[in-house]
C-alpha cells in the first residue's frame, strides 16, 4: 500500500486537482461568484462548430488509424511476415505513439508543409504542385494526416495483444469444418475481436480529441477547433474569457471521459472472450 502513495499524490496534484479546478472555474464569473453563463455559452454557433470539427477530425483519424494499424498488426502477427519485422514495428510504434506536440508539427511542416522538403522537391523536380491539387497541411485533412502519425502506432500497440490472443485451435477447427480463410475471419476472428476494435476506436478518438499542442503548433488560429478556441480564451488576451475556456475544457473532459469509459468497458469484455 505504501508503494502506491507516490502515485496517488502525483495523480492528486497533477490530474485530479487541476481537473477539479477547471470544472469549478467553468461555473464562476471573472469577477467572482457562481454562474451558468459559461456553460450556456457553449451552445453558441462558433463553439458548436469548433466541437463538431474537433469530433469529425478525431473520428476520421481514429477510424483510419484503426483500419491501417489493424492491417499492419495483423500482417506482422498473423500474416506470415518474417519474425524480425514484429520487434522493430512494436519498438517504432512505442516511440511514434508518444511523438506529438510541437516536434510533430514542426516535422510535418518541414516535410510536407507549404515550403517543406518534399513539397519543394515535388514542385521543382517533378513539376507537381500540391497546393494546385488542393492539398494544404494547415487544414482539416492536413491535421488528420498529422494525427495519423501517432494514431496508427497506438493502434498497433493496443491491438497486437488481442491478435496474439486468437488461438490457433480456433482457426484449425474452422478449417476442419470446411471454412475458408475469409469465413474464419468473418464468423470467428472478427466477432471475437469486435469489442477490442470498438474499444480501440474509442481510445484513439479520445487521444485525438485531447491533442491540444499538435493542433495549435501546426495550424495556429487558422482552424476553428475546440483546442484552439480553448487556447484563445485562456491565453490572456483582452477579448479572452478564461472561465469560458474552463467551460470548453470541461466539455472536452466530458467527451474524452465518455470515450475512455467505452474503451475500458469494451476492453474488459474483450479480455473475457480471449481468456
Amino acid at each position: 500500500m505504501v508503494g502506491v502513495v507516490p502515485f496517488l499524490v502525483f495523480a492528486l496534484l497533477f490530474l485530479i486537482g487541476p481537473t477539479l479546478y477547471i470544472v469549478l472555474g467553468a461555473f464562476q464569473r471573472t469577477g467572482g461568484g457562481w454562474t451558468l453563463e459559461n456553460i450556456v455559452a457553449l451552445n453558441t454557433p462558433s463553439v458548436r462548430n469548433a466541437y463538431w470539427v474537433s469530433i469529425k477530425i478525431s473520428f476520421i483519424s481514429a477510424l483510419l488509424g484503426c483500419l491501417i494499424g489493424f492491417a499492419m498488426s495483423a500482417g506482422a502477427v498473423l500474416g506470415g511476415l518474417p519474425k524480425w519485422v514484429r520487434s522493430p514495428l512494436l519498438t517504432f510504434s512505442g516511440v511514434a505513439s508518444n511523438f506529438a506536440g510541437v516536434p510533430l508539427a514542426f516535422a510535418f511542416l518541414a516535410t510536407i508543409g507549404p515550403a517543406g522538403l518534399i513539397t519543394m522537391w515535388l514542385r521543382q523536380d517533378l513539376g507537381i504542385n500540391l497546393r494546385a491539387y488542393g492539398f494544404n497541411l494547415l487544414s482539416t485533412p492536413g491535421l488528420i494526416i498529422t494525427y495519423l502519425f501517432f494514431q496508427i502506432p497506438l493502434m498497433i500497440l493496443i491491438i497486437t495483444p488481442a491478435l496474439d490472443g486468437l488461438r490457433r485451435e480456433w482457426r484449425e477447427a474452422a478449417m476442419v469444418l470446411g471454412a475458408t480463410g475469409w469465413q474464419y475471419w468473418r464468423m470467428v476472428a472478427l466477432p471475437i475481436l469486435f469489442p477490442s476494435l470498438l474499444g480501440c476506436l474509442a481510445l484513439l478518438f479520445a487521444n485525438a480529441f485531447g491533442a491540444v499542442a499538435t493542433a495549435i503548433a501546426l495550424t495556429g488560429s487558422s482552424l476553428n477547433i475546440a483546442p484552439i478556441l480553448l487556447y484563445a480564451q485562456i491565453r490572456g488576451d483582452v477579448l479572452g474569457n478564461p472561465h469560458l475556456g474552463y467551460a470548453l475544457a470541461t466539455g472536452m473532459i466530458a467527451i474524452t471521459a465518455v470515450a475512455n469509459t467505452v474503451y475500458i468497458v469494451l476492453r474488459a469484455r474483450s479480455e473475457r472472450w480471449l481468456r
